[in-house]
């Protein structure tokens, strides 16, 4: 690359920005807003802010899901504790709602399996197919036949009457 340039063919910028001079001795108004601005708004939020953010870099807290505490059963409230009876009803929702999360989570990973074995997923997806076949057993003897409307009272009453019927039938084995 030649150290001769053509000075006329590319001008070089200007070095420094001319000052423009004021035409009016009436002072800008947006100035005095900018400034406004600045010292009433600007200035006590954006202390404020630093403020907080200092004071939360100093304590970290990971917030990653709400934990509520275990509540008692349905079966271990008092009759007439109707607070009892609306938290044992929260927790079995929450519950129905954990397990429906987790057959999601198995369903997706078994296809996720299936998605990546293609023809070998018979033989190399076996493990999941069973882990799906327990969990979703689980959750229908749990949850099934209860329908949308299903809650905490027709669920303990369903494993009761599971639970009868499974003594009878083992008292019937027995005889």
């Amino acid at each position: 690359m030649p150290e001769d340039h053509d000075w006329e063919a590319y001008k070089v910028p200007p070095t420094r920005t001319p000052v423009s001079e004021r035409t009016t001795s009436v002072p800008n108004p947006v100035n005095y807003f900018q400034t406004a601005f600045h010292y009433v708004l600007d200035a006590p939020v954006t202390f404020v802010r630093e403020w907080i953010e200092r004071l939360q870099t100093k304590n970290k807290f990971y917030y990653y899901h709400q934990k509520f505490r275990r509540v008692p059963d349905l079966s271990e409230c008092v009759e007439g504790d109707y607070l009892c009876y609306y938290e044992a009803e929260a927790q079995w929702r929450r519950d129905r709602m954990v397990d429906q999360q987790i057959v999601e989570i198995v369903r997706e990973r078994l296809a996720a399996c299936k998605q990546r074995e293609g023809p070998n997923q018979f033989q190399n997806c076996a493990k999941e197919v069973e882990l799906l076949a327990q969990v979703t057993k689980a959750y229908q003897d749990r949850y099934g036949d209860l329908g949308f409307h299903g809650n905490a009272w027709k669920c303990l009453m369903k494993q009761k009457h599971r639970m009868m019927e499974e003594r009878k039938a083992a008292q019937e084995e027995q005889q």
